[in-house]
């Protein structure tokens, strides 16, 4: 699924990055919510098996209970990235208690690169993480969590709308992983078949 955000949605958030225009040849994978024994593993390999890299937005719970497998995924080449501790949402919630959580989760990722659960922060909350982290959301969602969609839709959802320079979005997850291991492979052959590379987001978007 593509997403634009309106004009308005841009200037209350003017330091969220939704994509990277300036990139020509490749697309920005990302993969929310691991480290997950279930599917990480996985995961590193296929994208091994595409020489694709990519950005993982971890939950700072998950890095802590799975240390070696967040380990695994630097060793192979790709970007850990901050998803919150504890997957919350900053919609209804204190700034200073949602940043509380967000720099806990820093202490076990250490990253620049952030992105809020569910997009939801408000422009206070990007206004003050900001001040810390590069905020990363996306303009391509496979929608491997949601089951009103099939596997093959999941797929489609990336192909359509990728282009150079997207962020798309799966997930590292017991509950996506039945579409996301369908869609994953179909994606990278796609973007293999048409030189489109696969790239994590490159230290110039973590200094």
């Amino acid at each position: 699924m593509q997403f634009k955000p309106p004009r308005f949605v841009q200037r209350l958030y003017p330091t969220v990055h939704w994509n990277f225009p300036e990139e020509r040849e490749g697309v920005f994978l990302t993969f929310d919510d691991g480290p997950c024994p279930f599917t990480t593993h996985w995961i590193l390999d296929k994208l091994d098996e595409y020489d694709a890299k990519a950005t993982f937005f971890c939950l700072g719970k998950n890095v802590e209970q799975y240390p070696d497998l967040a380990a695994e995924i630097v060793r192979r080449g790709h970007t850990l990235a901050n998803h919150t501790y504890s997957h919350q949402k900053g919609w209804g919630m204190k700034t200073g208690t949602y940043t509380q959580d967000v720099d806990l989760a820093d202490s076990f990722i250490h990253t620049k690169l952030f992105r809020p659960p569910y997009g939801r922060i408000t422009p206070t909350q990007a206004r003050v993480l900001s001040e810390r982290y590069k905020i990363v959301m996306w303009d391509v969602l496979s929608l491997d969590y949601s089951s009103s969609i099939t596997k093959r839709q999941c797929a489609r959802n990336v192909i359509k709308y990728a282009k150079p320079g997207s962020v798309v979005v799966f997930h590292d997850s017991v509950k996506a992983s039945r579409r996301m291991k369908y869609a994953l492979p179909v994606v990278l052959e796609f973007f293999k078949e048409n030189n489109i590379s696969v790239k994590r987001i490159e230290a110039l978007y973590n200094d």
